[in-house]
């Protein structure tokens, strides 16, 4: 089950020959007609996604970054497996409209969904939407798209075997930190206040659901244009059946409070601290609202997801030192800028 994004290695250029053998593909499947153009978009940080496009009729495909990569990581497939489940629900997503496996029609699996037009807003929130009143529908049209989520009957919707929701904080957490354990099975120094923190505070799960993993600003589209409210959910790559509470802290901690240090993920929300847009604590009792969850133990999970992205990044740190990962992570002040914040959450002063 993958439940870490490690940051891998992602130059990967599509060649005449594998661009033919998907225009084929996706010429049997009466996706495209005539030859395709291909064109890298986002941050490559992950898997790799294309805009794909006949001339009239355009698409996404997903793919993994180039090996090596960590065992579990960068599954497509699953991915397109959590999509498919969402089809049709109340949680705004990307149609699925094609898979494939490694071998079948190039040396990767990849799957294929529906292009969801709009703005993607991370740094500044873009007119027609950058008013107050927008920005405030914005805000509450992500948590309640969060709540959505949470509240799917996954069982129902085929995902049954798509994740292991008894034991989910503490396997997670314990997951999280082999990451970076040295032989001895010890992390460096400046991880183990928060983690002894974490250890000893393990909260039984508030639930199960479907976990999103990475859900924030910068992973959703929003409507162009009259009511701000998010029209589709990206990014569904670390998605899995686990405690809802995670998904909830792990968004609050990639909004930005003014006043404060950013971390690197708050860095791609800094949006949010534009007139208008709901604090922590309004999006928070938001979702208490929506849900009726007992959000007692929150700080809990807004400490692990701080201090799991302080593990992810020093990874990443650790991969691209050896020049095997992406050089995004090299700088080790990213890592301590998410430590920072996971022991100012842990303090309750976040």
């Amino acid at each position: 089950m993958q439940e870490t994004k490690p940051p891998g290695p992602t130059a990967w250029e599509w060649t005449n020959s594998t661009r033919s053998a998907l225009t084929d593909f996706l010429q049997q499947k009466g996706l495209v007609d005539g030859s395709i153009t291909t064109k890298a978009i986002g941050d490559g940080h992950s898997n790799l996604t294309y805009l794909v496009s006949d001339g009239e009729r355009r698409m996404i495909v997903r793919r993994p970054p180039p090996p090596p990569l960590p065992k579990g990581a960068h599954d497509v497939l699953r991915e397109a497996l959590f999509l498919g489940a969402l089809e049709g629900t109340s949680v705004p997503v990307p149609t699925l409209l094609a898979t494939a496996q490694t071998g079948e029609v190039i040396d990767f699996p990849f799957y294929v969904m529906s292009v969801v037009d709009g703005p993607v807003v991370t740094t500044r929130t873009p007119a027609p939407l950058d008013t107050p009143s927008r920005r405030l529908e914005i805000g509450e049209s992500l948590v309640d798209t969060l709540a959505e989520l949470h509240s799917v009957d996954w069982r129902s919707r085929g995902l049954s075997r798509a994740g292991r929701p008894e034991g989910f904080n503490e396997r997670h957490f314990r997951r999280m930190r082999r990451l970076i354990a040295d032989a001895d099975d010890l992390l460096p120094p400046e991880f183990r206040r928060i983690e002894a923190w974490l250890a000893a505070t393990v909260p039984v799960e508030s639930g199960a659901s479907i976990v999103h993993n990475d859900f924030r600003l910068g992973n959703v589209v929003l409507a162009p244009e009259g009511r701000g409210r998010v029209v589709g959910v990206l990014d569904w790559e670390l998605t899995t059946i686990g405690d809802p509470l995670f998904d909830l802290g792990y968004f609050l901690a990639s909004v930005p409070v003014a006043g404060e240090p950013l971390t690197p993920t708050e860095e791609l929300g800094v949006a949010l601290l534009e007139e208008g847009y709901p604090t922590r604590q309004e999006l928070t009792d938001r979702y208490e609202a929506r849900t009726g969850a007992d959000l007692t133990h929150l700080p809990w999970y807004t400490t692990l997801a701080l201090w799991k992205l302080a593990v992810l990044y020093e990874y990443g740190r650790r991969r691209a030192a050896t020049g095997g990962g992406d050089d995004y992570y090299s700088d080790p002040a990213l890592v301590t800028a998410f430590l920072d914040a996971a022991q100012r959450a842990a303090e309750g002063t976040a």
